[in-house]
């Protein structure tokens, strides 16, 4: 008797709720207030979006414009600042470096952390150990480890060169000869981003249909066969995002450049970064410093809008 008279209360509620709107448009007042649920939610991280990367973004675009040491009146400058920038020797220089450092660092850490991943499917229980080992450097410090590598490549006491030396190679000055300088930021580069690397294709290989490497087994595929005809197509996902966010992170080193050489890095060690550094905070030319940053947010949108367009021919998402 106490439930069917619940039951009768409940249907008065539903029915006597709202009798005359349509359940269309209940159905949106719904919609409309889980929209409104879900921005409430987003709303810190749309606050320190707007404030901490638009906001800083479009003043840099103005000050782009104007002559500024950063404390007396500004002065409109027009296109002058980048053409200054652009036709500063020094700028091109560094432009030529952070193309350089991205050529070596972004293959050699696509590389590394995928041939490590397919190791470590064999790895069997040990692997969160070697999970943990290689994604150590990954939550280092940056000047930390600049500053371990900066004994590494020390020329007297480098177990590095040692190393080369037992092995009858040359050892390089790496820090002093001009031609390894670059390379040397290379290796640092790929050494602490390889654990990231290795997580992210780890979870790539993971999330691949195991029928797929089954039908190829028995067509009488070979390992090179399956990794070339099945495995990486289907990891083409991941090498898309990998490649375009180790590009991004690429063209952004700084963090090496500052603890190796201070603000008195040679012609040879300098990139986008520390020269939008040196002229704002060396020279106290913040409009010169924002036009440098600016082209080089332009110079990653396009590199960016140009890896998205041509996915289309390599990238494959399964169903």
């Amino acid at each position: 008797m106490a439930v069917s008279s619940a039951g009768s209360r409940a249907r008065a509620r539903l029915t006597s709720a709202d009798p005359d709107v349509h359940p269309d448009r209940r159905s949106r007042r719904r919609r409309g207030r889980d929209t409104a649920a879900g921005y409430l939610f987003l709303a810190p991280q749309l606050l320190g979006l707007v404030v901490f990367m638009v906001g800083p973004l479009l003043f840099a675009l103005v000050l782009a414009f104007y002559h500024w040491d950063g404390f007396g009146t500004r002065s409109f400058a027009g296109l002058s600042n980048f053409t200054e920038v652009v036709s500063d020797p020094r700028v091109q220089r560094s432009a030529v470096n952070t193309v350089w450092f991205t050529v070596l660092q972004v293959p050699g850490l696509m590389l590394t952390g995928l041939f490590f991943a397919l190791l470590m499917q064999r790895a069997g229980k040990l692997t969160p150990v070697y999970r943990l080992a290689f994604f150590a450097p990954v939550i280092t410090s940056s000047v930390a480890v600049a500053a371990i590598w900066l004994w590494l490549f020390n020329p007297d006491i480098s177990p590095v060169n040692n190393a080369l030396r037992g092995i009858g190679l040359p050892a390089p000055n790496w820090l002093q000869d001009a031609r390894f300088v670059i390379p040397a930021f290379a290796i640092v580069g790929i050494w602490q981003g390889l654990g990231y690397q290795l997580i992210m294709f780890m979870a790539g290989l993971q999330s691949i249909d195991r029928s797929f490497l089954e039908a190829a087994l028995l067509d009488g595929c070979s390992e090179w066969q399956k990794l070339r005809h099945v495995t990486i197509p289907l990891l083409s996902p991941t090498i898309l995002f990998l490649s375009i966010t180790s590009i991004i992170g690429s063209f952004q080193v700084f963090d090496y450049i500052y603890v190796f050489f201070d603000d008195r890095a040679p012609d040879s060690a300098r990139t986008i970064v520390y020269e939008v550094v040196r002229i704002a905070f060396g020279e106290f030319d913040f409009g010169a410093a924002s036009a440098l940053a600016f082209l080089l947010f332009l110079a990653l949108l396009v590199v960016t809008g140009c890896q998205l367009a041509a996915q289309k021919r390599w990238v494959h998402y399964t169903e």
